[in-house]
């Protein structure tokens, strides 16, 4: 009976003990579950991150190529304007002179004209 008892309180130390370990062991484990995932999330965290500084550095990027690209538009624009303009002044001098040939008089403003070009003593043709 003595060595009943005896082994009975030893195991009830040994479970003590045991269950005394567990709990310790349980909240290391826990612990060390919890430490990993919040390594994890800020793994995460920090690639995510680096995502989205890369965005917006491509974005950036790209908007400064897009405004120099529209810059170099509008001054080419620009320039065929001023390019424009000088031609359709001199069409319309050309429109007003060639309107001028067909009014009254207009052969011999014709004629007039071509002085310059026909040398004396020569005689003029205009053909119809």
């Amino acid at each position: 009976m003595a060595s009943s008892l005896a082994q009975s309180s030893r195991q009830r130390r040994e479970g003590r003990e045991v269950s005394q370990r567990r709990p310790h062991a349980a909240a290391s484990l826990a612990s060390e579950l919890q430490l990993e995932t919040e390594r994890r999330e800020l793994l995460c965290s920090a690639l995510a991150l680096t995502v989205k500084f890369g965005l917006v550095g491509l974005g950036v990027v790209s908007l400064v190529k897009l405004s120099m690209a529209y810059q170099q538009r509008l001054d080419r624009h620009s320039e065929l304007a001023a390019v424009v303009d000088v031609e359709t002044g001199k069409l319309r001098q050309l429109q007003q002179r060639f309107d001028r040939l067909f009014t009254l008089g207009g052969d011999q403003r014709l004629m007039d004209e071509q002085d310059q070009w026909i040398e004396p003593n020569r005689l003029r043709v205009i053909w119809r």
